[in-house]
């Protein structure tokens, strides 16, 4: 077993990791970061992003600065998202569970932190194909709160921090698997990491574990969520199982944030090789179920595809589409409604789709009970608010009252020919994580500071529970991550 030495260890090299060894890099100190996959599978789940990340700001002047050129921006309305509206996206999404201080670090730090990494070479843009429908007029407007991606989504963001990290002399071993850590007289001095089938220890002043959630171990998902998180699909990295977040309670760390629940989204069950997939990455997801409905195998609804903007219900549908039969259900439009559905979700070379004439037809194909699914359609045609006026960029009311209602964005399922997508729950992250202080300081079970161990991303709890704001998992990770190199570093 050989043994180097560092001043600060980061364990990761996603979004959070990284922001993490930037901070601490640019105070001076040698920074090494362990990456349990092979280089052309690093990243963590920020790999496997649309790059979304939920930012404040006064409307489109205001990000001049930060986004990217484009010609589209003549014609483009950004509504401001303010402190307070964040806040309250928070709160209203998670039932009030989210940890107060963090919320307040996170909504206080991210503008002028998504600032400090495009100084770094981290390139931002307005994200039209997610968050903007074309309007009548030909101009765009923004929704949802959710307005700015990196370039290239999760594959650019992950390209950007490495050259960073290469340009500042960061270090980065790849295919290196932290396995324990390793502490003296209380202090964490680093860890034991595997690679190339040998055990290796890296001693650090500071050890920043950046290393995820366990949402790939179907082992722990079962004993922390449920015995039916056993048969989630994981969406993103393969490497997120646990390993550090064990090691930290081992040596006596507290929980942090709400173990029981993860962000999980509609994946498309019909795929070939629908887990982990790093070639179509974030394209298998289904998320614009808002302008059509959502049967079970059965051929019932079975929740509210319109209660909200996508961006603020997609991470807790997936969930909901578990518990149904065989983990399975079907997102169901029309013809009119079909040319609005994603090209880059739905277009996918191989995507699962059923197309028929008729509804009849389309049930027979797809495996659900057509019985069930006509008069689903019947009654939720029936029932719709056909006087106001359909309009995909505000909540517009246009609502079906049946059981369950659809709030909005309800239109009838009539014209044919008839699609069906078949989704199953795709798990990104799980919300469970370390507790820790405003200082990413990893805490104990009696509240006192672990010295030595500083937690940042997924792997630091408190902010989301059952559900989360659309991009305000990378943006807690840019914040904490910064806070935690900062820390170590000082």
């Amino acid at each position: 077993m050989s043994t180097n030495t560092t001043d600060v260890l980061v364990v990761g090299a996603g979004n959070a990791a990284m922001c993490a060894a930037h901070a601490a890099r640019e105070r001076g100190k040698r920074v090494l970061v362990l990456e349990a996959a092979p280089k052309d599978r690093a990243g963590g789940n920020s790999y496997f992003t649309a790059g979304a990340t939920r930012i404040t700001h006064d409307g489109l002047e205001s990000l001049a600065d930060l986004i990217e050129a484009d010609e589209r921006h003549g014609a483009t309305e950004v509504p401001p998202y303010s402190k307070e509206e964040y806040a309250a996206d928070l709160k209203r999404v998670t039932d009030g569970r989210n940890d107060p201080e963090m919320t307040s670090i996170l909504i206080s730090n991210i503008a002028d932190d998504m600032r400090w990494l495009k100084s770094k070479g981290l390139r931002y843009r307005l994200m039209y194909e997610r968050q903007a429908y074309r309007r009548p007029d030909g101009g765009y407007l923004f929704w949802g709160g959710l307005h700015v991606g990196n370039v290239d989504g999760g594959e650019g963001l992950v390209r950007d921090h490495y050259r960073a990290a290469e340009e500042s002399g960061i270090e980065i071993l790849f295919g290196a698997r932290a396995l324990r850590l390793v502490q003296a007289d209380g202090v964490v001095t680093g860890v034991v990491y595997e690679r190339d089938g040998e055990e290796h220890t890296v001693r650090a002043e500071a050890t920043i574990l950046g290393s995820g959630g366990f949402e790939a171990s179907k082992e722990m998902r079962a004993e922390h969520m449920g015995p039916q998180w056993h048969h989630a699909v994981t969406r993103g990295t393969p490497f997120n199982t646990g390993t550090m977040l064990n090691e930290a309670l081992r040596i006596g760390a507290a929980k942090g944030g709400d173990w029981t629940s993860c962000h999980a989204t509609q994946w498309d069950a019909g795929f070939a090789d629908n887990e982990s997939n790093y070639e179509v990455t974030n394209r298998l997801t289904r998320q614009s179920y808002p302008l059509g409905i959502i049967v079970n195998r059965d051929g019932r609804r079975f929740l509210d595809e319109g209660a909200d903007f996508r961006n603020l219900t997609y991470a807790k549908y997936g969930k909901e589409v578990l518990m149904q039969p065989g983990a399975v259900a079907w997102q169901i439009f029309d013809a009119p409604l079909r040319p609005m559905l994603r090209p880059q979700e739905y277009e996918v070379p191989g995507v699962g789709e059923h197309v028929a004439d008729s509804l009849e037809e389309l049930a027979r194909d797809a495996g659900i009970d057509a019985d069930g699914l006509l008069e689903t359609v019947r009654s939720f045609n029936d029932s719709i608010r056909t006087s106001v006026e359909f309009d995909p960029n505000v909540k517009d009311g246009r609502s079906a009252d049946t059981v369950p209602p659809k709030s909005n964005w309800a239109n009838p399922i009539a014209e044919g020919p008839f699609y069906a997508y078949p989704v199953t729950c795709g798990i990104t992250f799980t919300f469970g994580g370390l507790k820790g202080d405003s200082q990413a300081r990893v805490l104990d079970q009696n509240g006192a500071v672990i010295p030595g161990l500083y937690a940042c991303g997924e792997a630091l709890g408190g902010l989301f529970s059952g559900n989360y704001p659309g991009g305000s998992g990378l943006a807690a990770g840019i914040v904490f991550g910064r806070i935690a190199g900062r820390s170590a570093a000082s």
